[in-house]
C-alpha cells in the first residue's frame, strides 16, 4: 500500500460518497441504512467519525459513537439522543472494496482507537457482520456470544469488545477484513 492517504473529520460534502461505500458493502446483504441514520450516527459525536482519502478519492469512512455498554444503534432509524457512556460503539467502518485488503481498515481503526484513548473511553464495542468476525478477533475484540441481537443485523452478527488499556496494540499487524 503506498501513503497517499489521508484521515479527517467529515464534512456536508462527504456524505454522498459515504452513502455509496455504505450501500456497496452492504446492500446485498441487506445491512444498508438510510442516509439520515447514517447523519444522526456522526451528528452524536463528530469526534469520533471520519473519512479516509486515497489519492484525492473517499476511500472509506468509520463512524463511532457512545453507547452503553451491550447496547447498539437500530438499523432501522436514526439516533435521536447521545448517550453519556465510556463505551465507544464502533457502528460502521467501511472501505471501497478496490482498496480492501491494503491495511486501510487498521489505518483508521488506529487512528479511531487514539481519539477514543484522548476521549477518556474505556472500551470500543462493535457488531461484527457478515463474517468480520476473525478480522475483528485479530484487532483484540473479544466476542460476546450471548448479547441478543436483532435479525437486521443478520444472522452471523456477533457483539464484540475491547477494553482501552494503555499496553494494548491499536491494531493487530498483518490482519485484514
Amino acid at each position: 500500500m503506498d501513503h497517499d492517504f489521508r484521515v479527517r473529520s467529515i464534512t456536508a460534502d462527504d456524505w454522498d460518497g459515504i452513502v455509496a461505500l455504505e450501500a456497496g458493502a452492504y446492500a446485498d446483504c441487506a445491512l444498508s441504512e438510510s442516509r439520515a441514520a447514517l447523519e444522526s450516527r456522526a451528528a452524536a459525536s463528530p469526534a469520533t467519525c471520519f473519512v479516509l482519502e486515497h489519492r484525492r478519492r473517499l476511500a472509506g469512512y468509520v463512524l463511532a459513537l457512545p453507547y452503553p455498554p451491550f447496547r447498539y444503534p437500530d438499523l432501522s432509524r436514526a439516533e435521536d439522543s447521545v448517550f453519556p457512556s465510556t463505551n465507544l460503539h464502533l457502528h460502521d467502518l467501511v472501505i471501497a472494496r478496490d482498496l480492501q485488503g491494503g491495511g486501510l481498515s487498521r489505518h483508521l481503526l488506529s487512528r479511531l482507537t487514539a481519539t477514543a484513548r484522548s476521549r477518556r473511553f474505556e472500551r470500543i464495542s462493535l457488531i461484527a457482520v457478515e463474517g468480520s468476525r476473525p478480522f475483528w478477533a485479530a484487532q483484540g475484540y473479544r466476542p460476546h456470544p450471548d448479547t441478543p441481537l436483532p435479525q437486521g443485523y443478520g444472522s452471523r452478527a456477533v457483539y464484540m469488545s475491547r477494553s482501552l488499556g494503555p499496553d494494548l496494540p491499536t491494531a493487530a499487524p498483518g490482519a485484514r477484513p
